[in-house]
């Protein structure tokens, strides 16, 4: 197979995205983001990461990490909680219930508190009033630990008569969407991620119909799962990183603890490659990346001559779990094809060819289109995170590789570039787990 020339495969964080080709620095992206942020670093720990320097993700399976870190660039988020950590502020109102402090969190130091249950008969939990806006998706999220229960909740409210709720089992790893009223919130979503050392992070995401005040708050639940329930005075469950934030899909944790809402800035990486390194008659974009949600924003990964005139983009598209990919030529669009995936969120191998009458879209070692009509971008000079070298629908994702090769690849050069090594490989890409 033709060596590409350009690749970018993750391996260093810093003020650029770093390509192992070419050699002399022309490959590396242009990285900024005007805010710190956090990540999972190669032990499964959170870690802060300084402004403006990219980020390293390692991905996790059952709490562990496995395989190869990917690049993370997410938009603009602002986790609206203003003490995500100092459960034991006057911020937090306990009812039920008392924080002790001291232990280990999610980033390996002892700033994690117990939610403590009281030895009532009552709700036992904590809770915090959050100016939203209304109207808006709100995805809230928090990080679990069981020791003496197991069971909770994460509920937000309206303060009316809409609500959205999600109950966790932490013996089990399992999170189930509790059968209450909902009132004005819509489309109701949730997750569960293990992290290290049995840590769990937990999100609920609604579309908040009604009012600017969303209730945030934690339950411990009995081993029934009753909200209302005789405690002993003892029990309860570690917590740790509170976020709320306006948006369909939780973000990466967003540090806040200055008593004012904070906010991690969007990112980008842009400006890679030149003129000399791209070939306007032929070649190769392949990408292997998954989307951070199948929210229908149009996002891109792009070579072109800084416009939309002349470009090879892939897009995650407006359809839910679609894929558009574009090869224009001085503003005909002679490849328009949408692809539908399983999962817009799975990683994909992908891999896009160009000719001049000879078009071809190979995903995960399938050719699912070609064309033999059609002719080829001119003046292309840029390979960026967004649609048209300008900025324009900005990709936000996990990036596991990037390469640009500056010939056409055969068929079977083109399967054997977006198929995986093994079964192994194929399953730890994905996340999933081999028992």
């Amino acid at each position: 197979m033709a060596k590409p020339k350009l690749a970018l495969i993750p391996a260093a964080q810093g003020s650029r995205f770093y390509s192992v080709l070419p050699s002399d620095g022309v490959g590396d992206f242009n990285f900024a983001r005007a805010s710190a942020a956090t990540r999972i670093n190669k032990y499964g720990l959170i870690e802060t990461v300084a402004i403006s320097q990219s980020r390293l993700n390692y991905p996790l399976i059952d709490g562990v990490v496995k395989g190869c870190p990917h690049h993370l660039l997410e938009p603009q988020r602002t986790n609206l909680v203003t003490y995500s950590e100092a459960f034991d502020n006057a911020y937090w109102t306990k009812s039920g219930s008392s924080v002790t402090s001291g232990f280990i969190s999610p980033d390996g130091t002892a700033n994690a508190f117990k939610l403590v249950e009281g030895a009532a008969n009552s709700q036992h939990y904590i809770s915090r009033n959050i100016t939203t806006g209304g109207s808006s998706y709100v995805s809230s999220s928090i990080y679990f630990k069981a020791n003496g229960r197991t069971k909770a909740r994460v509920y937000v409210s309206d303060n009316a008569t809409g609500q959205v709720a999600v109950d966790v089992d932490l013996f089990a790893g399992t999170i189930n969407i509790p059968n209450i009223t909902d009132g004005s919130w819509t489309d109701k979503s949730a997750t569960i991620t293990k992290m290290a050392d049995n840590w769990y992070r937990v999100s609920i995401t609604g579309l908040q119909g009604a009012g600017t005040i969303a209730v945030a708050r934690v339950y411990l639940l009995d081993d029934t799962g009753n909200t209302s329930y005789t405690g002993d005075g003892a029990s309860g469950i570690y917590i740790w990183g509170a976020q709320l934030e306006l948006g369909s899909y939780p973000t990466s944790y967003i540090v806040s603890n200055s008593g004012s809402a904070t906010t991690r800035v969007a990112e980008t990486a842009n400006g890679a490659g030149d003129a000399s390194t791209f070939n306007d008659s032929e070649g190769v974009l392949m990408a292997e990346i998954s989307a951070l949600a199948d929210d229908l924003n149009i996002e891109g990964i792009s070579v072109s001559d800084g416009s939309s005139s002349n470009r090879v983009v892939i897009f995650k598209w407006n359809v839910s779990n679609t894929i558009k990919i574009r090869v224009a030529s001085s503003g005909t669009n002679y490849v328009n094809e949408n692809l539908t995936l399983s999962d817009v969120t799975d990683v994909i191998k992908i891999a896009v060819k160009y000719k001049q009458n000879d078009f071809s879209i190979f995903i995960n070692g399938f050719e699912l289109f070609s064309e033999n009509t059609g002719l080829t971008p001119i003046g292309l000079d840029s390979l960026e995170f967004n649609s048209d070298g300008i900025g324009g629908s900005p990709f936000y994702g996990k990036t596991k590789q990037l390469q640009y090769f500056d010939s056409a690849l055969t068929d079977s050069e083109l399967e054997t570039l977006t198929s995986w090594v093994s079964f192994q490989d194929m399953a730890e890409g994905q996340l999933y787990t081999i028992e």
